[in-house]
């Protein structure tokens, strides 16, 4: 039943009433019942032992189930406190510490104590358990007891237990372990070793009583069959979790670290990545002539080979932005040769932005108004199919509200997500999806399409992971996204971390850390003064 062994050794390793017998010459009706009582203790337990391993194997991160291992060792062995030490042994990290009705204030206070006199930092730094107990006065269940050394007032067990079942009365104790239990108002502890087969000793659990205790034989064993099974589990939680940091890391390596500075633009970035690590990136580089370059994509995958081609991705991006920036489709179409070649087993969406330096005295005109020209409209405009907003086809779209200056932004996608231009008079999706992702066609081309974007209006550019993240279908993370957008209080329309933190807000009530969510999520605002 859920990892552990169908049944319990030794009647006294089970419920107080099964481990008396009854007496040889007792009526036929007292065996029966003494009987039964055993039978009644062995299905208690076994049926509290699944609850609490079932419940643990729900746990899908590190840290939940460290705080489920407390909260159920709490109850076996009759504590209403305790905390968990990580600490690996192969120095891989990480290092960290949680609590049961422990604040890191507590935490903080216990870390003063000499590690010698706690029961857990004996187990953790491998000291000796006991201090010239005698062997031969050994209880037959393997217990020893006997005063650990240093001072630290504890009870050894066989099985690499250690209580410390008086702190206030132990003679000999260190004086600081007895001020913070004064302090923290717990008067003896229980702790016990973390260790599997696959990652050696990795941390050591203690639980705290109020008054002084110790568990008993039975609640010692119930503890010991839950670690046996709880170890094997955390092991491979902390496999995973190992295994995501350096996921993340890379990613986090292969992102830019931080944003340029380019005059009369401000630029804010949101990103997260899923708990296998996506392949999704986001790029902002300054180019000759006071030009920007803006670029979003999504390579497909997961895990570091995404990670690694993502980064292939990006870096050569960069090489031939620089080299022909100003021709958006040429950049898309080098990249795509590039990936056919290279990397023939993967497809890849991209959309690159040039926004030239603005031009003075150009802010009237642009290449077209609100509502002319072949391929743009104002306002909000009538959309495409699938969109709730943005003008259809290709084409250029014209500046809003005019001005002293006006810069022209040229770009080019490749099966990504339409960027969304928003302004104070107008929210609108920027037609981009004419085309199929990088890798998929024989010969990748696509229409690039031009916008001059007023002074005060903000260019986004986005995942679609920000979409899939809603529960919505397309159609409608469309339009709650426009909605959102259009909704952005007047104040943040001229902030851009304001206006995406709206954004996110609006999207994801529950912010960008959700460990139950695959999809990776970038946002890039681009405001232009």
């Amino acid at each position: 039943m859920a990892g552990i062994e169908p049944a319990l050794p030794a009647p006294t390793h089970t419920a107080e009433s099964a481990t008396a017998a009854a007496p040889a010459g007792s009526p036929p009706e007292e065996r029966l019942a003494a009987v039964q009582d055993r039978l009644a203790g062995w299905i208690s337990d076994l049926t509290t032992l699944h609850d609490l391993t079932e419940q643990l194997a729900r746990t899908r991160t590190l840290e939940d189930a460290l705080r489920e291992l407390l909260r159920a060792g709490a109850s076996l062995v009759g504590a209403r406190r305790g905390l968990v030490v990580l600490e690996p042994s192969d120095g891989l990290g990480p290092d960290t510490t949680i609590g049961l009705g422990v604040g890191r204030a507590d935490i903080g206070h216990i870390e003063t104590v000499p590690r010698r006199a706690l029961s857990f930092g004996r187990i953790l730094d491998g000291l000796p358990e006991t201090d010239g107990a005698d062997p031969a006065g050994a209880e037959a269940d393997g217990t020893a007891e006997g005063g650990c050394a240093d001072g630290s007032g504890c009870v050894a067990g066989g099985r690499g237990d250690i209580a410390q079942p008086d702190i206030p009365g132990r003679p000999g104790l260190d004086p600081r372990l007895r001020e913070v239990a004064a302090r923290l108002g717990y008067a003896a502890s229980y702790a016990v070793p973390l260790d599997a087969d696959t990652v050696g000793r990795f941390g050591a659990a203690v639980w705290l009583y109020d008054e002084p205790a110790e568990p008993t034989e039975r609640q010692r064993h119930l503890v010991g069959r839950y670690r046996a099974y709880a170890t094997e589990h955390l092991a491979r939680l902390l496999e995973l979790h190992r295994q995501r940091q350096a996921v993340a890391t890379l990613r986090e390596e292969l992102l830019p670290s931080r944003l340029p500075r380019v005059p009369g633009v401000r630029l804010a970035v949101r990103h997260s990545s899923g708990p296998l690590g996506g392949g999704d990136w986001y790029d902002a580089l300054p180019l000759p002539d006071g030009a920007l370059g803006l670029a979003i994509g999504s390579v497909t995958g997961t895990g570091p080979g995404a990670v690694a081609a993502m980064g292939r991705l990006r870096a050569s991006l960069r090489a031939y932005a620089v080299m022909e920036g100003e021709d958006p489709v040429a950049v898309l179409s080098d990249l795509e040769l590039l990936l056919r070649l290279t990397e023939p087993a993967r497809s890849a969406t991209a959309l690159f932005a040039f926004a030239e330096a603005p031009q003075a005295g150009a802010g009237d005109t642009g290449s077209g108004g609100p509502g002319s020209g072949s391929a743009g409209s104002g306002g909000t405009g009538s959309g495409s199919a699938g969109l709730p907003a943005g003008p259809p086809g290709t084409g250029a779209y014209g500046a809003v509200g005019g001005g002293t200056a006006a810069r022209r932004i040229v770009l080019a996608g490749a099966g990504h997500c339409p960027p969304l231009i928003i302004g104070d008079r107008r929210t609108e999706y920027v037609e981009t999806t004419l085309s199929a992702p990088l890798g998929m066609l024989a010969c990748w081309e696509a229409p690039s399409v031009e916008l001059a974007p007023a002074p005060g209006e903000t260019l986004l550019l986005y995942s679609d992971g920000l979409l899939r993240r809603t529960g919505e279908p397309m159609d409608r993370a469309f339009a709650r996204l426009h909605n959102a957008a259009a909704g952005v209080p007047r104040a943040a329309r001229h902030d851009p971390d304001a206006l995406a933190d709206h954004l996110l807000h609006t999207l994801l009530p529950g912010g960008l850390g959700d460990p139950g969510s695959p999809e990776d999520v970038v946002l890039l605002a681009a405001y232009f003064e």
